[in-house]
């Protein structure tokens, strides 16, 4: 199993590498903090990026395939065909009142 790589690692990979890098002559440029990256001139990305530039094909219907995927729609909605039973009656409970609308007891009812 291969051990990943730490960030301390990383960092003396880096280290080294900048290391080579003036060693051989190489020159470091300061920037001002807070410069960004990107050229202010040149337009934002989503305006530059085309996504589905090709126009769009037509797509030729293949009959053999329609029928076969119609066929086997057909043998599902078959097999299902079943008459579902409905939820199982559960006992509930009924209050009864008297004459008055008075609650007198709540006794279970089976439906």
């Amino acid at each position: 199993m291969k051990k990943p790589v730490s960030k301390a690692d990383l960092r003396a990979d880096l280290e080294r590498a900048t290391e080579a890098f003036l060693q051989e002559g190489g020159q470091v440029e300061a920037i001002p903090r807070g410069t960004s990256g990107t050229d202010p001139q040149s337009p934002p990305d989503y305006l530059t990026r085309r996504l589905f530039v090709e126009p769009r094909t037509t797509r030729t219907l293949v009959p053999e395939v329609v029928a076969t995927i119609e066929e086997r729609r057909k043998a599902l909605s078959k097999r299902n065909t079943k008459p579902r039973r409905g939820p199982l009656s559960r006992p509930r409970r009924k209050t009864i009142y008297d004459d008055f609308g008075e609650p007198l007891r709540r006794v279970w009812i089976e439906d």
